[in-house]
């Protein structure tokens, strides 16, 4: 294949030739020293490595198609949220899961097993914050659970129990592929070469079922994985969760042990109080090479030296302050917010960074993110963290550092390296001004073009 008439690193007026999955060639009229490639014109287009999203769950992005979404523009509040849920209950067998997301407090209101009851009383029903990390399940959800992994629960809330619901519904296993399919191809149509799932459960199944999933081309993404314990390589996944935190020996001694078997910790650090004991622990057990900070959403100065120091990659989420910046100034703590999610500080400290989505719980487009991590701006407008900026060129390595060290020197568009590309509209001068997918113009995972052109 040969790239024609593309900028790259600011070099307009090349091309860029590929054979396999490599570059070989960069240079001008190359299509003379590669006869019968195939050519994709540029039309002058930055030619830019593959986007990566550090931090994303690609199964949930799946389950969403076949899930009732609970938050606006689609359910705008309580009765809404009934009508939804009932409507679903309407058109599914009594005994048929009913799986719900986008619960938000202050869209609908204080949700438990008694009010799920109350609106769907015979179907078993589990409801998904938007957080990703609280269940709420009705009566007949609770019972079918209860042999399975012993959840029980009065109120119905279930914390971080997403292995539970492992093999209980009953849907269509092609369905489902084709829906990981689906979110492969938008993904792939914003630029997305690789992937993090940054699932906590996953394991040497995940890992090899994804491993199938690249192998039959039903997802046309290279999937790098954080997990559990019996993942092989790769960041073991640490949940610190407000609602149940471990002591700090005892989180001292679970990263101790994952440095021994030689692999680095993802700790998952959502607030001040769980980004402090991350990195209390990290300090006790001593820094491993790969260690990451997920979200690390409130870190106050005082806080930033620590983190350089322990060598941790923050992995952050730029696009919650489109998604969730309005709520954040609503109701988080005035003292906090100048911390929330943030990018010069982290940057001018010395901490390495990288950026990934959350989706489904943030969204999936990562030029929303990029340009939220330049102009941070809310949904509503209003500005978050005004000091926190970053340029569109930090905005975009947040999305091109390497799988294995994010956070590290952007990958390049360079003779040898591998052809994940993402191919612009217009030159790079151009883009800057307005971070958007609506530039992508072509996308190319190993050789082969998966997008566009």
């Amino acid at each position: 294949m040969i790239l024609h008439d593309v900028e790259v690193e600011g070099r307009p007026g090349l091309d860029v030739a590929i054979e396999a999955d490599r570059i070989v060639a960069v240079g001008p009229d190359l299509a003379t020293s590669h006869p019968g490639s195939d050519v994709v014109e540029g039309h002058g287009g930055a030619l830019l490595p593959g986007l990566h999203d550090h931090h994303l769950h690609l199964r949930s992005m799946a389950a969403r198609s076949r899930s009732v979404i609970c938050a606006p523009p689609e359910v705008d509040g309580p009765d809404a949220f009934a009508a939804a849920l009932a409507a679903a209950a309407s058109t599914t067998p009594p005994h048929r899961w009913i799986r719900a997301v986008g619960y938000e407090e202050r869209v609908l209101g204080p949700v438990d097993r008694s009010r799920l009851d109350a609106i769907v009383p015979h179907h078993p029903v589990r409801l998904q914050h938007r957080s990703g990390h609280l269940w709420v399940v009705n009566t007949p959800g609770l019972r079918l659970l209860e042999p399975v992994c012993g959840a029980t629960s009065a109120d119905g809330h279930l914390y971080d129990h997403d292995e539970a619901f492992r093999g209980l519904d009953e849907h269509d296993p092609g369905a489902d592929l084709a829906a990981l399919a689906s979110v492969g191809e938008r993904l792939n149509a914003l630029g997305i070469t690789e992937v993090t799932d940054a699932t906590a459960d996953n394991g040497a199944d995940d890992a090899s079922w994804f491993a199938a999933r690249q192998a039959d081309a039903s997802l046309t993404l290279r999937v790098h994985l954080l997990g559990g314990d019996t993942l092989s390589a790769g960041p073991r996944k640490v949940i610190l969760a407000e609602h149940d935190l471990p002591s700090l020996d005892d989180l001292t001694t679970t990263i101790s042990a994952v440095h021994a078997a030689d692999r680095p910790v993802a700790v998952h650090a959502a607030s001040r109080a769980t980004l402090v004991l991350a990195l209390a622990a990290l300090d006790a057990a001593g820094a491993h090479p790969g260690d990451r900070l997920e979200h690390a959403s409130v870190a106050p100065p005082e806080l930033l030296a620590w983190a350089a120091r322990l060598g941790a990659t923050v992995v952050t989420q730029p696009g919650f302050v489109v998604a969730h910046g309005d709520r954040y100034l609503d109701e988080v703590d005035g003292d906090d917010q100048p911390w929330l999610y943030r990018g010069r500080g982290f940057l001018d400290a010395r901490v390495r960074l990288a950026a990934g989505s959350d989706a489904p719980f943030g969204p999936e487009d990562p030029w929303v993110a990029m340009q939220a991590a330049v102009d941070r701006r809310t949904g509503g407008g209003a500005v978050l963290g005004p000091d926190e900026g970053l340029t569109p060129e930090e905005a975009l390595a947040l999305f091109t550092g390497p799988a294995a060290a994010p956070g590290g020197p952007a990958r390049r568009v360079a003779v040898g390296e591998r052809a994940d590309l993402c191919l612009l509209e217009v030159p790079w001068v151009e883009a800057r001004r307005r971070l958007t997918a609506d530039y992508v113009a072509a996308t190319v995972v190993a050789g082969a073009l998966v997008a566009g052109g």
